[in-house]
């Protein structure tokens, strides 16, 4: 099989029809990767010898290749974060997401790099390699799930799943030309993933496709016992099964009200990157739905409110890796000095800056001006998001004010680096459901994204409003043009 991997339903259909065995998926997927890898980067891991699916051969998913993201827990697979100080550490049992991804009959073939601890912007903080962008090799492929998105987008497999902390999933699904979804929190257990943020982090999949998405995040979503955190009881409508949900995803527009909070975008968006929102958003106009301008004063100041909470928590969530309990020793002589040491030598430059940033905003004298402060306002925020959803059905803004920066260009500039997540994190600190598509490329040849934002547990609502994008943009279309080192397939 040629040119890049075909997308979930399709393989599904390739399957179901005898056309293909799971054996010669999972070798398609192999040779695409490592015909790419020399250019892209995008794993730290692939199979040698590649599982059977289980289950029945009717499972969701069976027989369907697909990766994971380094910081999400595989039986008898490395769990290092993309870290020093966790360098050896091999998981002693799958993540729920994981655990169903096999249930239903998916076949992993590897794991993929990430930012270090998954924080980043780039995808240039792994200690195994940066990862590069498949549109343009000197531009990143942003973070921090950049081996996923790297691989979904250069058509490399089907689907991966990535975590989304501040736009980890959207960001990087932005820059390479693929779909990424971060569910409701507390919709998809978060049991195996190593933390970042709790109050924020969300596993998603990143696909090709937005119905690709569905099929997969379906198979993630639902209470875990194991998380207190997960959703325990479905709002899907009673009786309403998988096959009509899909269906429902191809109902128009007609009818469909987009918020577009203008005020929060002048002066963030690129000439191009504004042009082709003003694009989309007049072709959905055209298809019935109906366009109404609001305002979301609050949002303006998410990138600084995520500042806070996110390295607060990232602060206490690293603090058990110590060379002690947990990650590399460092010899010393005290345990104080072999904790110093082992952080120090362990935790790359970009870490070092958060946790630093996350234990000031703790300390004493200062939680309650910055850490208790940015809590109010997050709240606050959260509420003014679900007001504004109360008048429509989805808010819409660009997923990134640019189109991908290139590599090493804000290593030394880490406020800019930031400020590239200025359009995700709103929707984590909500909790609300956001989704990243493309619509189309620069004049550069890089990818153009539209971002969603729904209500809560409103994943099919969003999902279908970006079905409908999707079938008018028509982005597939752009990626046959893509092969390995960029040269067609």
């Amino acid at each position: 099989m040629k040119g890049p991997a075909p997308g979930v339903e399709e393989l599904r259909e390739l399957l179901r029809q005898g056309r293909r065995t799971p054996s010669e998926l999972v070798a398609e997927v192999l040779r695409r990767a490592r015909a790419w890898e020399p250019h892209l980067g995008a794993f730290q891991e692939l199979v040698t010898s590649p599982p059977e699916p289980q289950g029945a051969s009717d499972g969701l998913l069976w027989g369907i290749p697909y990766a994971l993201k380094a910081n999400i827990a595989q039986r008898g697979h490395r769990l290092d974060c993309e870290s020093r100080l966790l360098a050896g550490h091999v998981a002693p049992y799958d993540a729920t997401v994981q655990s169903r991804l096999e249930g239903a009959g998916a076949v992993c073939v590897g794991r993929t790099r990430m930012d270090e601890f998954a924080m980043g912007s780039s995808g240039e903080w792994a200690t195994s390699g940066s990862t590069a962008n498949p549109w343009d090799p000197d531009r990143v492929p942003g973070g921090s799930s950049s081996g996923s998105a790297a691989a979904v987008g250069a058509g490399v497999l089907p689907f991966a799943l990535g975590s989304d902390t501040g736009g980890s999933i959207r960001q990087p699904a932005a820059f390479c030309g693929c779909v990424g979804l971060k569910p409701t929190w507390g919709r998809v257990s978060r049991y195996g993933l190593v933390a970042f943020a709790s109050s924020l982090d969300q596993i998603g999949p990143l696909t090709r496709t937005v119905r690709d998405a569905a099929l997969v995040s379906s198979t993630l979503m639902g209470f875990d016992p194991r998380d207190a955190t997960t959703l325990r009881d479905s709002p899907e409508k009673e009786g309403e099964d998988l096959d009509a949900l899909l269906a429902g995803l191809e109902r128009g527009l007609e009818g469909t009200t987009v918020g577009v909070p203008w005020d929060l975008l002048a002066g963030r968006l690129s000439e191009e990157v504004e042009i082709e929102f003003r694009r989309v958003l007049g072709e959905m106009e055209a298809r019935g739905a109906r366009l109404v301008e609001l305002r979301l004063p609050l949002a303006r100041h998410a990138l600084a409110v995520y500042a806070v909470v996110a390295n607060a928590e990232a602060s206490s969530n690293l603090a058990r890796f110590d060379g002690l309990r947990w990650g590399r020793t460092a010899a010393g002589a005290d345990h104080r000095e072999s904790i110093r040491r082992a952080r120090a030598e362990g935790f790359g430059e970009e870490v070092k800056l958060r946790i630093l940033l996350g234990t000031f905003v703790l300390s004493a004298g200062y939680h309650e001006a910055y850490y208790q402060r940015a809590q109010r306002i997050r709240r606050a925020m959260a509420r003014e998001a679900d007001e504004a959803l109360g008048h429509c059905d989805v808010l819409a803004w660009p997923t990134t004010g640019e189109t991908a920066f290139g590599r090493g260009e804000r290593l030394d500039d880490p406020l800019h680096m930031y400020d590239s997540d200025f359009l995700t994190v709103q929707a984590n600190l909500t909790g609300l459901p956001a989704i990243a598509l493309p619509t189309g490329l620069s004049r550069e040849g890089l990818p153009f994204s539209l971002q969603l934002t729904g209500r809560r547990w409103g994943e099919w609502e969003l999902l279908r409003v970006a079905r409908q994008v999707e079938l008018f943009c028509d982005f597939e279309r752009h990626r046959a043009s893509l092969g390995p080192g960029g040269d067609a397939s």
